[in-house]
């Protein structure tokens, strides 16, 4: 019985850690995974290095994305570059 309450507080410190930092990460994981998945073409879209552009074409058999930049040049990202998805104004 001492030995288990002896454990205690480390069991708690592990079920504390994973509802403050692991479960919010899945949730989020998860959430990025579903808007990549879901991208069509039109889509305004910021990738992961602030690149701000228009869904051209989409490749789904090797998860490629053509992005128009502002300036009318063609970009080729990979589809998990994609970081949001910005709503039209």
């Amino acid at each position: 019985m001492d030995q288990l309450v002896g454990l205690l507080p480390i069991i708690l410190m592990f079920v504390i850690f994973y509802f403050i930092l692991i479960r919010p990460q899945q949730k989020r994981q998860k959430k990025t995974a579903n808007m990549q998945s879901n991208l069509e073409r039109g889509n305004r879209v910021i990738t992961i290095g602030g690149l701000h552009a228009t869904i051209e074409a989409l490749d789904d058999t090797k998860n490629i994305v053509v992005l128009r930049a502002g300036d009318g040049s063609k970009l080729t990202y990979d589809r998990a570059a994609i970081r949001e998805v910005v709503e039209n104004d």
